[in-house]
């Protein structure tokens, strides 16, 4: 009996100065490709005159990503576009890199473990030992390099030559204490996406819920944003808060801040690693 070939799922994303006929374009070409489109998300920023667009859809299972790419050229330049075409069999392939807390590292893992979360880690990264148990635990490589102010430039080569040998889609900073050097982050921006606890911006710096405990506030939160060299100044991925109250004590601030900041960062990995996260300057565009 002959077997039948499952559909291939596709995203694209594009972005260009808006003008009329965009989205015909692009939909006319898919459509004479027999490509089903099975989900359409458009934002045209009025303040920059962008148009933003993804398509998720699906194509005949001999159809390649290279084929699609060519049928799309004449709208690429026709409207100036910028485009990603991503086939959605390949599972991004995940860095974390943690220090030594390790909450916010166990949930992606766990959501990842349940289906939730279409990624693959592979490899964590630490400053501290304290994370090897975990990647043991996992069967994730872990890679112990410590950090000081001297061998902070060569600690972060080590990084850079991992991503590009493993071909990591994304390095993730699971609460890593450390600033990364403008360097790697304008190597790798829009590739790294870091976890700040609070909801910036607001109380920046050392113990953040002391600070906010310490002045009464009624809300707390968690902030993912890409990474910019500008310190916690990136792009805003996605942010989440919790009303508190005179009651709390600071180490209840911190307990519920752990809850936040795990959630925070698991969804915006999960809208990074679906493509629904396109950047718009100084800001992101976030298709839920």
């Amino acid at each position: 009996m002959e077997s039948i070939l499952e559909p291939l799922s596709f995203v694209l994303t594009l972005s260009c100065e808006d003008r009329p006929g965009i989205v015909a374009s692009v939909t006319t070409e898919l459509a004479a490709r027999n490509a089903n489109i099975a989900e359409s998300n458009q934002f045209w920023d009025r303040q920059t005159g962008q148009f933003f667009m993804r398509l998720a859809f699906n194509a005949a299972a001999d159809t390649s990503r290279e084929a699609l790419e060519l049928a799309l050229k004449p709208s690429v330049a026709r409207f100036g576009m910028k485009t990603q075409l991503v086939n959605q069999a390949s599972r991004p392939r995940i860095v974390v890199m943690v220090s030594k807390f390790d909450h916010v590292l166990l949930h992606l893992l766990y959501q990842i473990k349940v289906g939730w979360l279409d990624a693959e880690v592979v490899g964590i990264v630490s400053n501290h030992a304290e994370a090897g148990p975990i990647a043991a635990a996992e069967n994730i490589p872990f890679y112990h390099w410590p950090v000081s102010k001297d061998s902070k430039a060569e600690q972060e080569a080590l990084v850079m030559d991992l991503v590009q040998r493993k071909n990591v889609d994304l390095v993730v900073l699971a609460r890593y204490m450390q600033v990364l050097s403008d360097t790697m982050s304008t190597r790798l921006f829009g590739q790294i996406i870091n976890i700040h606890h609070s909801f910036l911006p607001s109380f920046k710096g050392a113990k953040p819920y002391h600070q906010a405990h310490d002045r009464g506030v009624k809300l707390i939160g968690a902030t993912a944003h890409y990474v910019t060299p500008a310190l916690d100044e990136g792009p805003i991925i996605e942010q989440e808060t919790a009303r508190v109250s005179h009651s709390m004590s600071a180490e209840d601030l911190v307990a519920a801040g752990r809850d936040i900041e795990a959630r925070v960062l698991a969804r915006a990995v999960k809208l990074h690693c679906e493509n629904r996260v396109m950047l718009n300057g100084h800001k992101t565009v976030v298709f839920g």
